[in-house]
């Protein structure tokens, strides 16, 4: 091919929807110099059979936002590119069939209110008068978004190619990609078999390949195919093109219509996995053999519903496999393990409803270096070590294929794949009645089951098993002392010369300290933004100890070392799985720590936010003297192997103090009676230390630079416009969720970020920010008049900026 280039911008690999729509997208932002390469056709891997629903709603703001993005693309760009796109927004229907799933429906409807989404609630009539053919004699109530559509996936990829030819970019087929050229850790180009493309930036769009592909250049991309079947119908009476997408998740089914006929899909609870040994080579516009059999459970479902579909002429059974994820989401960004390649896979079969908004996410990201905001529910860097078996993955997949229709229970676990990562502790917490959680693979105890009680989760909308339990381990905490094991805690070592050059640099609060200093910091992007915090301590002047959040140890790692200066001696070693972490928290904690070692402990030797290293039952103990829970108390950092032992001293040591195991969900009571902030909740790459109530943690009168200190010095002067503030009401029966909208005289200013039960307070209490454009102040916060929407019910709360309890520290520093 003479025409055929040999340098480009950026290479994108992948025809299906997402790869085209970043091309798009990065052409419209004058990348004129990309290159999309498809092996075959565009949309011949799995857009071509998708269904083409386009729903919105997600549980989370800005990933609604994204799907937003979608349907304000497609609205337009058959217009732009004079190519049809099957684009009708008709509106999208969701069923709900006993009252917690009623429940639910109404907690969506106050969430797609709070992210500014209009969704009505409608009664089994009013559903029915919208979608004529279904039978609603089960059916509670029903949900309604307008703006929701359908779209023909091809159709809507192939405009998506031409608005990118259209704009500069160039694409070509029949082009298979061979590997990719990296020289010490360097992308220099792209192999392909009809020559090579020297580059600097690929991105990876290549669905259900995708993870063997990165495989190559040592890069983790956990997603597995599935089979994923729907039905089309021929004609049938009563079907017109108005129809609205139907969604009726008790039944496990979705509908939308198509050439007067119906298309019937769903979720089953046994899903297939597919090509467990590799995809069969040439596998493209290809479809798996109709398994008739397999459909028969989720047709009975249907016709329960509507039931002429029992009459109705079968045009065919689409079986295609599709890529899903352990979690439920789709992967986007760069890759932790190779710089300059980024990842778009991994749709969980709502491709084309993501196609528009994730294209247009990931150009940007290519493009700045950064997501437009903050996107952490679907960054690659939430996946960790069990990631990489493709057996563990594909376990983990199939539970969260299995419900993507059952209920999403408040505080609901995944089940499958467990244990995988394990303290040494597990077994004897798991025998004195621990019910865990799991996080990144790692088993962290939730709770203590004692006196008799299930040690099981029970699921429910309402007041849960574990309330009662989780209340008397946060009266411990407050009254006696606790020990929670945090072994899971994602830690890190930096040193070398540079260490502290380079970690002034990246934290945004003085790191500078003299050995044995402890700091807690964000770290900023250069919009002010928080991408991480949390603690260092200076163990040496050339070596600091960061310890992070267990979920956060594959982004927190990235970030960091993403950051070192060029140039700078220093290097981040993941230290994680050599040390064991036993927090011993409570007023009676400093009574039991100076029973098992003889190291002054006192308030005059071991002051709050100082470590050093004690020594307890023959280990060598790193001790943090901090606090999540506010109270005295110090995190217990020491190798792994002398777990069990020092537990077994703390606890013989505090049995005359009333000492008790204590679980995860009781730290998040505590933590937000204290006020203390969680990373992806509270704070977010979206929020910045000033909106957050956290500009003391910034080293502004130093003249010390760092990333981020324009953006947040130019708040610090001229105001903000969002700030975070905490909410209580008084009713304890009344509970409080997440998402529920905030309204400050009787006009919607903002979401909760997060919610839960205060017990020594007997009040829930609640984090989300007030928004204002033309200004928040302290002033204007308290001012208002509040009130928030809870499941479609508005409740009078209160407004706080101080922390609810011990706000001066009283009891931290004692």
């Amino acid at each position: 091919m003479t025409d055929f280039p040999t340098s480009a911008k950026a290479v994108i690999i992948g025809g299906g929807i997402v790869g085209c729509s970043t091309a798009y997208h990065l052409a419209k932002m004058g990348w004129t110099e990309v290159v999309l390469l498809e092996r075959k056709k565009l949309t011949s891997g799995t857009t071509f059979h998708a269904a083409g629903l386009v729903g919105q709603l997600r549980s989370n703001a800005n990933i609604t936002q994204l799907l937003g993005e979608s349907v304000k693309l497609y609205r337009t760009l058959e217009q732009e590119t004079g190519l049809g796109t099957g684009w009708k927004m008709n509106g999208g229907l969701r069923l709900a069939c006993n009252e917690e799933r009623w429940t639910e429906v109404k907690r969506q409807a106050t969430t797609a209110r709070s992210f500014g989404l209009d969704m009505q609630l409608l009664t089994p009539s009013e559903a029915k008068e919208l979608w004529p053919l279904m039978t609603t004699d089960d059916v509670v109530g029903a949900a309604y978004l307008p703006t929701d559509g359908q779209a023909n996936p091809s159709d809507i990829t192939q405009a998506l190619a031409k608005g990118a030819r259209m704009s500069g970019a160039k694409i070509y087929e029949d082009t298979k990609v061979e590997s990719i050229d990296v020289e010490n850790g360097v992308i220099k180009g792209v192999k392909t078999e009809k020559g090579y493309i020297a580059c600097e930036k690929v991105i990876l769009c290549g669905g259900q390949w995708t993870r063997n592909f990165a495989k190559t250049v040592g890069v983790n991309v956990p997603l597995v195919p599935v089979e994923h079947q729907y039905m089309v119908t021929e004609r049938i009476d009563g079907v017109t093109s108005d129809l609205p997408t139907l969604r009726d998740p008790d039944r496990l089914t979705y509908y939308k219509e198509e050439v007067g006929g119906l298309v019937m899909g769903g979720y089953e609870p046994n899903p297939i996995p597919w090509a467990m040994d590799g995809i069969p080579k040439g596998f493209h516009y290809t479809l798996l053999s109709s398994n008739f059999d397999h459909f028969e459970q989720l047709m009975e479902l249907s016709l329960g519903r509507v039931p002429a579909l029992e009459s109705a002429g079968i045009k065919e059974l689409v079986n295609g496999p599709e890529s899903f994820t352990p979690d439920g989401n789709f992967i986007l960004g760069e890759a932790p393990e190779l710089k300059n390649f980024f990842v778009g896979a991994g749709f969980n079969a709502y491709g084309i409803a993501a196609g528009g908004g994730a294209g247009m996410a990931l150009a940007e990201w290519v493009a700045n270096g950064e997501p437009p905001y903050d996107l952490w529910p679907v960054d690659i860097r939430r996946f960790g070590r069990p990631h990489f078996d493709t057996d563990w993955v594909r376990t983990r997949t199939m539970e969260a294929y299995a419900k993507h229709y059952t209920m999403a229970w408040p505080s609901e676990e995944h089940s499958s794949g467990r244990p995988c990562r394990k303290s040494p502790l597990y077994e004897t917490l798991k025998s004195n009645g621990a019910v865990f959680g799991e996080k990144l693979g790692w088993e962290r105890p939730n709770w203590y089951a004692t006196g008799g009680e299930e040690a099981r989760d029970i699921y429910t909308y309402g007041k849960p098993n574990w309330h009662d339990a989780v209340g008397r381990e946060h009266k411990a905490a407050r009254e006696g002392v606790v020990l929670y094991d945090q072994s899971s805690f994602a830690k890190f070592t930096l040193k070398g010369p540079d260490a502290e050059a380079a970690l002034s640099w990246i934290a945004a609060n003085d790191v500078a300290k003299p050995v044995g200093s402890l700091i807690y910091t964000q770290m900023l992007n250069d919009r002010g933004g928080i991408e991480t915090d949390l603690t260092c301590v200076r163990v040496k002047q050339d070596e600091y100890y960061i310890v992070t959040g267990t979920g956060y140890a594959t982004h927190d790692f990235d970030w960091i070392a993403k950051n070192i200066p060029e140039g700078m001696n220093a290097q981040i070693v993941d230290v994680t799985s050599g040390y064991s972490v036993l927090s011993l928290m409570g007023p009676k904690a400093r009574a039991v720590l100076e029973k098992v070692t003889r190291d002054d402990v006192s308030n005059e030797a071991f002051k709050f936010g100082t470590a050093k290293t004690i020594g307890i039952a023959g280990c060598p103990v790193n001790a943090l003297r901090v606090t999540y829970v506010g109270e005295l108390g110090w995190e217990l950092h020491l190798p792994v192997e002398y777990a069990t032992s020092v537990y077994a001293a703390l606890k013989d040591a505090g049995a005359e103090f009333g000492i008790i195991d204590a679980g995860y969900r009781s730290i998040e009571s505590l933590r937000l009676e204290k006020g203390y902030r969680a990373w992806s909740g509270e704070i977010s790459p979206d929020y910045t230390p000033m909106e957050a109530g956290l500009g003391w943690a910034c080293k502004l009168r130093k003249d010390i630079p760092f990333k981020g200190r324009e953006a947040v010095q130019a708040q610090k002067d001229n105001g903000v416009t969002k700030m975070l503030a905490t909410f209580t009401t008084d009713d304890p029966d009344t509970i409080i969720c997440s998402r529920s909208t905030i309204y400050r005289n009787g006009e919607r200013v903002g979401y909760l970020s997060s919610a839960g039960f205060g017990y020594t307070l007997n009040q829930w209490i609640s984090y989300g920010y007030v928004r204002n454009k033309d200004g928040v102040t302290a002033d204007y916060v308290l001012s208002g008049d509040y009130k928030l929407e809870v499941a479609t019910k508005r409740i009078p709360c209160k407004v706080h900026l101080a922390p609810l309890f011990d706000p001066k520290m009283e009891r931290v520093k004692c």
